[in-house]
């Protein structure tokens, strides 16, 4: 017997207590980002984001400085589109299980529906956002329901040799490789242990109405603590494989490429995108008759407290509105400025996560040798002008 083998029957053990207590303690939560509503007038940031020059991509962002809402509606939901919206018809659709498993399955949308159903909150990050000028609401928070993939993937016998779990989606495109060009589909592939975690959803639902069409209808995959690129859309096949998958959004595409030091030399590295890492953002400043409050979120982690730094002064802490007990959903804050003097002046925070993890700074080593824009969670400034 594999140890992997032993790591899965565990896990499928232990699912159906552990998914009770995450459907109990992760649907529950305030109606209101900052629980208690603040007046004034928003300050519109000066570092407004640049024009988006792939709208086909990044379809839309979250609108920070209009954000008011714990849990982000589904018409304000970011979307990230990386070929064109599928079209699928749910009557003949069917999810299949397949590759390296002893009992294939093919599984309609009322087959998942009839199956233990399942929510949790989870505030979904693109890995791309804040990482480019004209990025940065590539993120909300949602109640996802559906069932967990753990128990199907154990129906279906998933063989001691197998090393990936893959899940591909509807969507493709053409993609050139050397002097050929192939129809690719997306597809991301994860270890059999972490495809395995309790956690893990095929969901059909995003606060609480089927999954809008850009959002993965009729089902797609929802991994908490992962960055979105893992949560494929448009599920129509999962695939137990013996090797490793090396498809175009695992190998070439979603790489983080940066250097690290191997003794006395920087040596270049290359890594898939993988699970949240620990961010903040200021969201909005508010006017309240000449004095101001910053008001802002931070997630990844489980968040213990949250620091402001006002024009590069000292660090100190802000009021946490919301509970940041939760690694899965992000933490509000508020700082109150009190009066300013008139002219421009900069925002900047940096989380603390309650293992005593620390957002990095801009200038961290990771950060600052990176060429990719993936994983980007420096410490973000903003810039306003009080009046």
């Amino acid at each position: 017997m594999s140890i992997a083998a032993v790591s899965r029957r565990t896990l499928v053990k232990a699912s159906a207590a552990t998914m009770a207590g995450i459907t109990v303690l992760r649907f529950a939560g305030p109606a209101r980002a900052f629980q208690t509503p603040e007046s004034g007038a928003v300050v519109p940031w000066n570092d407004q984001l640049a024009d988006n020059p792939v709208p086909e991509v990044i379809v839309k962002q979250l609108d920070w400085e209009s954000l008011d809402s714990w849990i982000t509606p589904n018409d304000q939901f970011f979307i990230i589109k990386h070929y064109d919206e599928p079209t699928i018809d749910v009557s003949t659709w069917a999810l299949q299980i397949s590759g390296d498993v002893a009992n294939p399955m093919s599984l309609t949308l009322d087959d998942l529906k009839a199956r233990e159903r399942t929510e949790v909150t989870f505030t979904l990050e693109c890995s791309g956002n804040t990482g480019l000028p004209f990025f940065d609401g590539g993120i909300g928070n949602a109640v996802w329901a559906g069932t967990p993939l753990a128990p199907i993937l154990d129906e279906a016998g998933v063989s001691d040799t197998a090393r990936e779990i893959v899940s591909w989606g509807a969507d493709s495109g053409e993609q050139t490789r050397g002097d050929s060009k192939i129809t690719e589909y997306f597809a991301r592939s994860l270890s059999v242990e972490d495809a395995m975690n309790p956690a893990n959803l095929i969901v059909y639902e995003m606060n609480g109405e089927p999954l809008p069409p850009l959002h993965g209808f009729p089902a797609r995959l929802i991994l908490p603590g992962w960055y979105g690129v893992n949560n494929v859309k448009w599920l129509t096949r999962i695939e137990a494989i013996d090797r490793r998958f090396q498809g175009f959004f695992m190998a070439l595409d979603y790489v983080s490429i940066y250097q690290e030091p191997h003794g006395d030399e920087m040596v270049w590295t290359f890594t898939t995108v993988g699970r949240d890492r620990l961010k903040s953002a200021p969201a909005r400043v508010l006017d309240q008759d000449g004095d101001y409050l910053v008001q802002g979120a931070a997630w990844g982690a489980e968040i213990a407290k949250v620091e402001v730094s006002v024009d590069s002064g000292a660090w100190e802490d802000a009021d946490l509105t919301t509970d940041g007990s939760d690694p899965l959903t992000w933490t509000f804050w508020t700082y109150d400025l009190g009066s300013l003097a008139s002219g421009e002046h900069t925002i900047s925070s940096r989380a603390i996560s309650a293992t005593g993890d620390q957002q990095p700074a801009p200038d961290d080593p990771r950060l600052a040798t990176k060429t990719t824009y993936f994983e980007s969670n420096g410490i973000i400034t903003r810039r306003f002008t009080a009046a």
